[in-house]
């Protein structure tokens, strides 16, 4: 079985108890359409109503005898069950319409809601969650919502408004034998009771194992090529199998708990009404009531029982929607840790785009013992391009994720413009600061909205022209559908230079004063590379702008160069000035170029040959 790790306040165990009272936070998305409400209850009402009329006329018919004498009044009666039927028939499908369009319009709120609300969490939370297990909540479980405040309340309410109405009319019918079926009414509600504890739990137990499956489905799936091309599909789908067989388990061990549920409580319901008529046959026999009467007792008793009876599926129903409730409500409380405070400080504008970092220190939520920074100091001025370099894991990332907000330090501030941009609002930070990764995330969408994303107000002429920048206008242009192309899940059907050259596109046409680029030409062949270097010189020369490189060539004219290494910043300088200082950087200096060197003769002497 797949064991995701949860992220802080989300738990994917099933060892909780949900609890109906679970469904009560989310009972404002309902009482927002208070006229839907309204209509369906009146709907259940009438409805309610035309069923309990019909053992009266009954009742009547029965008493009266089918002779000749009284073929009119059966006839009237006759012609009143029908003006009943047509009455519970437009109740009837009025209740559908106002409970399935309340129903939908509930989880369509709902799932605007918790995916509004799983927006703004922060990195942090990311860092553990799995994008699988939050689409099933935000999915699968919000249709059980749907369910449980659609058809199950409305179920549950017919039943209910039968239930009392039966029994009411029960007791006006026959006092003593109503007396008998009060009596075993709470032995038969208490173990439905009772049981429902295990049903919500192993309904809980099913949703989570599910989740599960879908999140490992969802990753494996992402990387369809890295599974193929390691020959790894035969494994994965046994893993994948194992887990959609445990939630076949888990959901099967559910169903069995409401089908106890729901034996012992129909069993238990109209034993009850067999000893009931027993002894009502024999006031019968002893003249102590009418066969009518009787009759009327029965079928508002079997109404009761069939009404009792619902109730008990429906208390299964809501059960399972408690388990489905406490697994969103889980996600709605999750609190984004990087939030703007209130009142958040005003950045200036326009954004000159200063920069500095005060004795900075920095560790991941889920690694708290390893420091990613440590007391890190330093200050770019507006308008300078610095460069970022050091090994694999000295923190050159971590840097531009700070400085971008998705973390907040542990200790000493980072500034923008003599603002600590902790005191600042994160989504106006972050307007100002635009960022090109090493790994670009392109859409689904055409090309153009790719680099639209973000500025969807964009006209295409900027769009196009963000492009040419990025000299990515050449390549689009000769696409099929040209900028109308559709890139593809994850830009599936371009070159990772193509995917750079987008995202530099996209960061371009935001116009940003902060620019951050990491490897941002990394996947670009040697001639492509020229062409946006060159391209990003003017854009470079406008703004602020931090590059990092593990390619020492594409840094040499920058304004400075920023050595890190341990999360610590171990030199400063000019290119020609590092690497006379014969220290870190020097040595990877000479590592790269005498390699790359060598690689160069090698090639020459190859080609000769």
């Amino acid at each position: 079985m797949i064991k995701p790790v949860s992220p802080p306040g989300l738990s994917t165990k099933s060892s909780q108890k949900p609890s109906p009272r679970a469904l009560l936070p989310l009972l404002p998305y309902v009482l927002r359409y208070k006229a839907r409400i309204a209509g369906a209850l009146l709907a259940v009402t009438v409805a309610s109503a035309a069923t309990l009329a019909v053992p009266l006329a009954i009742r009547r018919m029965i008493d009266f005898g089918f002779s000749v004498d009284s073929a009119g009044v059966i006839n009237t009666y006759f012609f009143a069950l029908i003006g009943v039927a047509g009455i519970l028939a437009l109740a009837s499908g009025s209740r559908y319409y106002f409970v399935t369009t309340l129903g939908e319009r509930f989880v369509a709120d709902l799932r605007t809601d918790v995916f509004k609300h799983l927006c703004r969490l922060d990195a942090g939370f990311y860092d553990t969650a799995q994008t699988g297990e939050l689409l099933s909540r935000l999915t699968a479980d919000t249709t059980q919502m749907k369910t449980a405040f659609g058809a199950t309340a409305a179920l549950a309410l017919r039943n209910f408004f039968l239930f009392l109405g039966s029994i009411a009319l029960m007791v006006y019918s026959s006092p003593k034998l109503s007396a008998v079926v009060l009596i075993a009414i709470p032995v038969i509600v208490l173990p439905l009771v009772a049981s429902g504890r295990s049903v919500r739990k192993r309904s809980r137990k099913a949703q989570d194992t599910l989740a599960e499956a879908s999140a490992y489905a969802g990753e494996n799936l992402a990387a369809v090529r890295v599974m193929q091309a390691y020959g790894a599909e035969p494994a994965t789908s046994q893993r994948f199998g194992a887990a959609v067989e445990e939630a076949y388990r888990a959901a099967r061990n559910a169903a069995a708990a409401r089908a106890s549920l729901s034996f012992v409580a129909i069993f238990l319901i109209f034993a009850s009404i067999v000893g009931v008529l027993w002894f009502g046959a024999q006031d019968v026999l002893a003249d102590r009531m009418t066969g009518g009467l009787l009759s009327q007792f029965l079928l508002y008793a079997i109404l009761g029982a069939s009404a009792l009876s619902e109730l008990s599926q429906v208390w299964g129903e809501i059960s399972s929607a408690s388990g489905s409730a406490g697994r969103i409500a889980e996600i709605l409380a999750v609190q984004p840790t990087i939030q703007a405070p209130v009142p958040a400080a005003i950045l200036p504008s326009p954004s000159r785009g200063d920069i500095r970092f005060e004795h900075v220190d920095f560790s991941y939520p889920t690694r708290p013992s390893d420091a990613a920074l440590h007391d890190l100091s330093f200050k770019i001025a507006a308008g300078e391009t610095v460069a970022i370099v050091g090994p694999s894991g000295a923190g050159k990332t971590t840097l531009f994720q700070l400085l971008s907000r998705f973390y907040d330090p542990t200790s000493g501030r980072i500034l923008l413009d003599g603002v600590d941009i902790k005191t600042a609002d994160p989504a106006e930070l972050r307007r100002r600061i635009k960022s090109v990764p090493q790994d670009p995330v392109i859409f689904s969408a055409s090309i153009a909205d790719n680099i639209r994303y973000g500025a969807p107000e964009a006209s295409d002429e900027a769009v196009r022209d963000a492009a040419r920048r990025a000299a990515a206008d050449d390549f689009i242009r000769a696409l099929p559908e040209g900028y109308a192309t559709r890139a593809g899940e994850r830009g599936v059907t371009l070159s990772g230079g193509q995917r750079q050259r987008i995202a530099i596109a996209r960061a371009i046409l935001q116009e940003a004063p902060v620019l951050l680029l990491d490897e941002a030409t990394s996947a670009l062949d040697s001639e492509n590379e020229v062409l946006v270097q060159t391209a990003l010189e003017k854009v470079m020369s406008e703004r602020t702008t931090l590059v990092i490189a593990h390619r020492l060539a594409t840094v040499l004219n920058a304004d400075r160069i920023l050595v890190l290494e341990n999360g610590q910043l171990v030199e400063e300088g000019v290119h020609a000035t590092l690497v006379a200082k014969d220290g870190l950087y020097a040595r990877l200096a000479k590592l790269q170029f005498e390699t790359g060197a060598a690689a160069l003769k090698n090639g020459e002497s190859a080609a000769a040959e």
